[in-house]
């Protein structure tokens, strides 16, 4: 007969078990960084690449959408600084319209961003 053994340690249930490895190749300079910054934490560098993932957040990239509305206010830049030179040669009343109209044009551009924005973290 097999007797039960009563000692060591019991068994750990399946949803806490550890059964995923990744593998990452890093560079020289990484490596010695996650190593350093582990020792700093006083952690093994699996434990410290593991309290990363849970504390960190990952920003997602700009969408096509919002890089084009960020590439519409760019293009405006253009247009600002060719109504600055106007609004000193002339003088600001003559441009004031114009000016009022870009205004109007920026607002509507940096509200398309917030509402295509709402999706996305922004730091």
């Amino acid at each position: 007969m097999r007797q039960e053994k009563l000692n060591g340690r019991p068994p750990k249930e399946q949803h806490k078990k550890r059964s995923y490895q990744v593998n990452v190749k890093l560079m020289t300079e990484e490596y010695y960084y996650l190593k350093s910054q582990a020792s700093k934490a006083a952690m093994p560098i699996n434990d410290y690449v593991r309290c990363a993932i849970r504390n960190k957040e990952v920003r997602q990239r700009l969408t096509p959408e919002l890089n084009l509305h960020i590439r519409e206010l760019c293009g405006m830049a253009n247009n600002i600084n060719q109504l600055a030179k106007k609004a000193n040669q002339a003088g600001f009343t003559t441009v004031s319209l114009e000016c009022s109209v870009f205004m109007e044009m920026i607002d509507d551009i940096i509200q398309r961003i917030k509402d295509d924005g709402k999706n996305y973290k922004w730091g």
